[in-house]
């Protein structure tokens, strides 16, 4: 009996996928906005501080919703388009452990090289100690944060994107009451635990949505033996999709650290207007999860035409959303800034900064969307190269407008502008050059 995402309407079944978790990340645009808000009415040091943090917080939630978590959802997908019922329920257990292992990872990292970091990237005095005080609370929650971006997964790897996109709403409306509330009494570490409480809830109401079988069967631990060839269905796509966005934290600390060195106001008008960036991305989340998805059921059915055609719709209405906004940011960036700021030299960095980079968030979002259909197909090496010229672009570019070329710091924003285009480009073009299809002698993974 084949899945029913394989017979479906194309657009009505992404439509049914991507809508939620759609509009849980226009949610989580409005959650950045006012997160945004109240760490300004805490200062220019907390802000600088908060965004001295954001690089390092993308990474791990991108990681486990995006990278790893894109893993576990399509490899789900995949053993259900296949038929591979015993190994979808093992899977479970599988993904479970894979973020555990990955929380303390990013506990030990959060806790020891991240104080380095941040005067590499040029905190200093209170920004510094704000921005310490924030990461180290943070990290402490990471134990909550895995497993339930897992959970999360497993439901959309299930065709169920309904149930995560519903608790996750509720959680964000925890989480900026709480903030409210909590960031004026205790500063940036009141948002670290508004957060965790969110997180937590989330947890609870997750586990209670699988053990109730909303992922089509319920899984039990009793009896299911540890395979490397499931660890491998999780790993081969979701450790590439991690080294990617990886790569792209690590762009982003790079260039942080090149806004750095124009001083204070510049690192917070730079953080303002990247906002921006980091609160479009969740829209190509949206859409790229239900990409990851419908890929991946039509790749374990061999179904190769399918899974192109979803690729290039979803990467078309990423490309259509994200570029009407980016646009029209650029377009009034000064009344973008105003909203967090009133300090003259901060807004004069931020509009900048979006008025050269803004016109690109086209490109990186139909790039990203392409990304997520790509761990669906389990083909990752464009993705992850794209990722890897981005990084070149944008930091050399950078580093050789300001050493060589003595644009200050509009040619630094030139740079991540080019990095964005070339990213979204070299995706796009290479699957509409050399469409997915099956490998010669390429198989499914089969149970041993």
């Amino acid at each position: 009996m084949s899945h029913p995402l394989l017979t479906a309407p194309i657009g009505r079944s992404l439509w049914r996928l991507a809508g939620p978790t759609t509009g849980l990340m226009v949610l989580q645009i409005g959650v950045a906005l006012a997160e945004t808000w109240i760490v300004g009415r805490l200062g220019t040091d907390a802000l600088a501080g908060f965004v001295l943090v954001v690089p390092f917080m993308a990474l791990m939630f991108n990681m486990a919703n995006g990278g790893m978590g894109g893993g576990v959802a399509s490899a789900l997908a995949r053993a259900l388009g296949a038929g591979r019922h015993e190994d979808a329920r093992a899977l479970v257990l599988h993904a479970l452990l894979v973020g555990w292992g990955l929380a303390l990872v990013f506990m030990a990292l959060g806790w020891t090289a991240l104080p380095l970091l941040f005067r590499l990237m040029g905190g200093s005095g209170q920004a510094l100690a704000q921005a310490l005080a924030f990461s180290n609370w943070f990290f402490a929650g990471a134990m909550l944060v895995w497993p339930s971006c897992f959970l999360a997964a497993l439901l959309r790897g299930a065709g169920d994107s309904a149930t995560p996109s519903r608790i996750g709403a509720g959680a964000s409306f925890v989480y900026v009451a709480l903030s409210i509330v909590l960031a004026s009494r205790l500063g940036l570490v009141g948002l670290v635990i508004a957060g965790v409480t969110g997180t937590a809830i989330s947890l609870a109401l997750q586990v209670r949505a699988v053990r109730r079988g909303r992922l089509g069967f319920t899984p039990s631990f009793a009896g299911v033996r540890l395979q490397r060839r499931l660890f491998g269905e999780i790993l081969r796509v979701g450790l590439v999709g991690s080294a990617a966005t990886l790569t792209g934290s690590i762009t982003a600390m790079a260039v942080t650290g090149l806004v750095g060195s124009f001083g204070t106001a510049a690192l917070a008008g730079y953080g303002i207007g990247m906002r921006l960036e980091f609160m479009l991305a969740p829209l190509a989340f949206g859409i790229g999860t239900g990409l990851t998805t419908l890929v991946g059921v039509a790749v374990g059915a061999g179904d190769w035409r399918r899974a192109n055609r979803v690729a290039w719709l979803g990467g078309a209405i990423a490309f259509a959303t994200i570029g009407l906004i980016g646009w029209t940011v650029a377009l009034v960036p000064e009344a973008w800034t105003r909203l967090f700021t009133s300090d003259d030299a901060v807004i004069a960095a931020s509009v900048a900064c979006l008025s050269r980079v803004a016109p690109f968030y086209c490109l990186s979002g139909l790039g990203l969307t392409l990304y997520f259909a790509s761990q669906g197909a389990g083909r990752m090496a464009i993705p992850f190269t794209a990722s890897i010229v981005r990084l070149v672009v944008a930091t050399a570019g950078g580093w050789l407008a300001i050493e060589t070329l003595g644009l200050g710091l509009d040619g630094v924003f030139a740079a991540i502008a080019a990095g964005l285009a070339v990213y979204g480009c070299l995706i796009a073009g290479s699957l509409l050059v050399v469409p997915w299809r099956a490998r010669r002698g390429y198989a499914l993974a089969k149970p041993s």
